[in-house]
């Protein structure tokens, strides 16, 4: 126990400490790193102090000072020497970069098995709890076609979809990473707990959850942005209209990864969600090569009656601009105006345009991926 205390530096042991924090998440975790400095100015600072940062209240201040006089931090490290787990914190070399680059990365992650430099050629597939047969093929497929190809296949341990991707990366001979709700010490689904050990051999589990936090239903939204912060692409494999999984599609947009969905029958309820992506912007994926012609921009088979990118078309005078977008609402003719002047930053634009971040979050979703306006570092966004 002393030799996992003594790994430690003493600013990640300061993180673990405001980990144990009742209520603080990685925002207000933020919110006081940025106005403080360090976790350790964090465990040090007068309440006076702590009341200046913003978004922090009066209970949370309590809980901090509570914690911080009594850090019942050696439970924690007793679980983490007994499942092999270790700790990466944000901004430091070890931490996974990509996750630097979301608006709000966990301040410290829980990680057994190895994340390694070469995991951020990744791909997250996603989608339901419930597969049809027609769900189970494609995501077999998939994961086994995209590790085979180089790429990290990403996903959430959960039943369904999520494990079946990893089993066919792990079967494939690749590497797969497994984003957790909960704390490491509990693994979610249970009857996932064998899959859990190989993915953990083969690529590694992640989470940004205390050992023994249970999944809350809460948890999950909140997990998802990770994966697709991990990921180049967040490919959507079978999906109802209500599915968790669009959740991690519009994490991926905010985040401005590319967004895949792979269309089923018309009249699949599981497919639902899918089609409302195609049908908001999403790139079609029938397979491998839709996945690499997004990211790579090269086209292995050329569909028929589109030229191949390798063969050049008939030259084409560019269109002028004669106005707005067309196919756009009321609504998100105004976004689109507002951002006439260059680019602007989200809480501007509610603040501006009388919207909720709710609202205003969905509408720039689909502009996004109606390729109308993008989204740049920091939470802003421009005209495409």
């Amino acid at each position: 126990m002393r030799a996992m205390s003594d790994s430690l530096t003493p600013e990640v042991r300061a993180l673990l400490i405001l980990q144990l924090v009742p209520g603080l998440g990685p925002r207000l975790t933020a919110s006081l790193l940025n106005h403080l400095g360090s976790a350790q100015a964090v465990l040090t600072a007068p309440p006076a102090q702590l009341r200046e940062v913003p978004l922090i209240g009066p209970k949370l201040i309590d809980a901090i000072l509570s914690v911080r006089r009594q850090p019942n931090v050696e439970r924690e490290l007793e679980l983490l020497h007994k499942h092999g787990v270790h700790l990466l914190a944000c901004r430091q070399p070890d931490y996974p970069s990509p996750l630097n680059d979301i608006f709000d990365p966990p301040p410290l992650l829980y990680v057994r098995g190895e994340v390694r430099a070469s995991d951020t050629q990744a791909v997250a597939l996603v989608g339901t709890r419930h597969p049809s047969e027609y769900g189970r093929r494609m995501a077999t497929r998939l994961a086994t076609d995209l590790v085979r190809a180089g790429y990290v296949v990403v996903s959430g341990l959960a039943r369904g979809i999520d494990g079946l991707a990893h089993k066919a990366a792990l079967e494939a001979g690749g590497r797969t990473l497994a984003v957790l709700a909960g704390g490491l010490s509990r693994i979610y689904p249970p009857e996932h707990k064998d899959l859990a050990q190989a993915v953990s051999a083969s690529g590694a589990l992640l989470s940004e959850a205390t050992m023994e936090q249970a999944p809350l239903p809460a948890m999950f939204p909140a997990r998802n942005r990770i994966i697709s912060g991990l990921s180049r692409a967040v490919v959507l494999v079978e999906a109802a209209e209500q599915s968790g999984a669009l959740i991690t599609a519009t994490h991926a947009a905010e985040q401005g990864k590319s967004v895949l969905a792979v269309p089923g029958s018309v009249e699949s309820e599981q497919s639902g969600g899918c089609h409302a992506l195609l049908r908001q912007g999403a790139v079609l994926c029938r397979g491998l090569d839709d996945i690499l012609e997004e990211l790579q921009g090269i086209t292995l088979s050329p569909p028929v009656n589109r030229p191949s990118k390798t063969t050049p078309a008939p030259p084409v005078s560019p269109p002028v601009p004669t106005g707005p977008p067309p196919g756009l609402n009321e609504a998100q003719l105004q976004v689109w105006a507002f951002l006439s002047t260059g680019a602007r930053h989200l809480d501007e634009m509610v603040q501006q345009l009388g919207l909720s971040v709710a609202t205003l979050s969905g509408m720039l979703l689909l502009l996004e991926m109606k390729k109308v306006v993008r989204r740049l570092p920091g939470n802003r966004y421009e005209r495409c």
